[in-house]
């Protein structure tokens, strides 16, 4: 089945084109997402007495908002890095648009909102399809956040000074620096050990396996929190930023996260890591999505916001479904490169 689509990818010179593995999750991933919108619009026309419209609606936008964003990487994927690069390019400058209207800016910010959308936001995903690791890493966090508070002094405006540029400073390490980390995950070069020999050796995977990989498991945290906290939830971890995370949620779903990542290593090996390697790094990531979104929901809750989205009444933006994704970015790239970086040749059992 999965040889029938090989001429359809030929077409484009896609990296998935031998790529039996991922083929095989995607077609998985997409079939599961698609069953369970189906199941979302049976439970929505099912009486109120036997499920809470509210849960429901949020399961459904949910599970369409991942589904959407799958098919959006996967197209990206069947093209080239350059487009996937600009993908997450394109959402970043969406999510730190959507993160920047949510407190008033003065005259004094405009200049410098210039250069951060339309210089070192776009900047920063150049150095990454051009793979320069050593730039990539530090433009932002080192010359964008000296650079941001300077450039608003320098136009004698100081009321508010700390917060307007705290603002600014986050709102670009989190939708664009740390989501670029995504995108240079297909940069990787990366080795995998071989029980064979003891010993390490070139790892032949496809680097957009990888992502698809990461992809797939901040969804299925995301999804497990959910319900995990709606069937265990009893102690909230903190009812004033979000009422409804739960340290069952958090603790239940980081666990069932590792297991899945284990099944999708032992049956689609899509990764350079052992089953227990992708076990532990599914447990990673889903530490930090859960992370992610407390952090956004607390930002959110002090500016007296429901959902970062405002193009569309009554819909999530993007952030809200990125904001996971944002904070497990970087650390994975990194503790994948620092195990297993080909070039580094610092690997660890």
């Amino acid at each position: 089945m999965i040889a029938s689509f090989r001429p359809v990818l030929a077409i484009f010179g896609s990296d998935l084109l031998n790529d039996t593995g991922t083929i095989a999750l995607v077609l998985v991933v997409t079939i599961s997402l698609v069953i369970l919108l189906f199941v979302g619009q049976w439970l929505k026309r099912k009486p109120e007495s036997h499920f809470d419209p509210a849960i429901v609606r949020t399961f459904n936008k949910r599970v369409s908002s991942w589904l959407t964003i799958s098919l959006m990487l996967v197209l990206a994927l069947l093209t080239n890095k350059v487009v996937t690069v600009v993908l997450f390019g394109l959402v970043s400058f969406w999510a730190l648009r959507e993160f920047i209207t949510m407190t008033p800016t003065r005259r004094g910010d405009h200049r410098t909102l210039f250069w951060v959308f339309l210089g070192f936001t776009p900047a920063q995903y150049v150095l990454v399809a051009m793979d320069k690791y050593q730039l990539f890493t530090i433009v932002i966090p080192v010359y964008a956040m000296l650079f941001i508070p300077a450039r608003i002094a320098f136009t004698s405006d100081h009321k508010r000074f700390l917060e307007r540029t705290a603002k600014i400073q986050f709102g670009l390490l989190i939708c664009v620096y740390a989501l670029s980390h995504a995108a240079a995950l297909l940069n990787l070069e990366l080795v995998t050990y071989d029980f064979g020999t003891s010993a390490y050796v070139p790892w032949k995977g496809k680097p957009a396996g990888l992502l698809f990989f990461f992809v797939v498991i901040v969804q299925v945290s995301d999804m497990l929190h959910f319900v995990w906290d709606r069937l265990f939830g009893r102690h909230v971890i903190a009812a004033t930023v979000n009422s409804t995370k739960t340290w069952e949620g958090l603790i239940g779903a980081a666990c069932c996260t590792a297991l899945v990542g284990i099944l999708i290593q032992l049956l689609f090996p899509v990764t350079p890591f052992t089953w227990y390697g992708a076990g532990f790094m599914a447990l990673i990531i889903s530490a930090m999505a859960s992370s992610g979104s407390m952090t956004m929901s607390a930002i959110k809750r002090d500016r007296g916001l429901n959902d970062y989205g405002t193009l569309v009444t009554g819909h999530a933006g993007v952030l809200d479904r990125i904001d996971s994704v944002c904070f497990a970015a970087p650390i994975f790239f990194h503790v994948t490169r620092l195990f297993l970086d080909a070039n580094s040749g610092a690997y660890l059992n």
